[in-house]
């Protein structure tokens, strides 16, 4: 996928964001920091993490500035409500910046963390796959907590057995 303008880049990120938060919103508030190995990011960290990483990595090296990225602990926020005020307030934060870009910008490069340029309509891309992956590590998590999840597209994977033909 090639991005060629802010406007449908911001709509198709939109989704992606709405099908995020539709399984953030399945996390029991009492596991939010909730982990299931020593080490590893709680559901918690989970969320923080798209948020921050958006905001202080991706936005930054679009701006042309270094990453600001310093983690995603319970530092940042505490708290079901509060973590989810964190990634709105982040989220609208980096969306100005998204915004702001010209359709001549997402052509140019930007530098990543390791001083690699890449081209910025390919950075989003990346933030993208990026968020996407976390979503599905929130899934797993809450799968292992036995936690219902809706299907990111509408059906399960047996309920689209049931329809297809045998």
């Amino acid at each position: 996928m090639q991005i060629q303008n802010t406007k449908d880049f911001l709509a198709y990120y939109a989704r992606i964001r709405q099908r995020t938060l539709k399984v953030i919103d399945c996390i029991p508030q009492d596991q939010l920091e909730w982990t299931p190995q020593v080490g590893r990011f709680t559901l918690g960290d989970q969320v923080r993490h798209i948020a921050a990483i958006e905001r202080y990595m991706y936005a930054e090296t679009i701006l042309g500035k270094p990453s600001r990225y310093r983690g995603c602990g319970s530092e940042l926020a505490e708290g079901f409500e509060e973590t989810l005020a964190f990634m709105n307030r982040l989220r609208e934060e980096s969306i100005a910046i998204f915004r702001s870009l010209s359709a001549a910008q997402l052509n140019e490069k930007c530098l990543t963390p390791t001083g690699h340029p890449i081209t910025i309509w390919k950075w989003l891309r990346a933030l993208i796959e990026h968020e996407i992956h976390h979503r599905g590590q929130i899934y797993l998590y809450l799968g292992l907590l036995e936690v219902k999840t809706p299907p990111i597209f509408g059906l399960t994977s047996e309920e689209v057995a049931a329809l297809s033909d045998q």
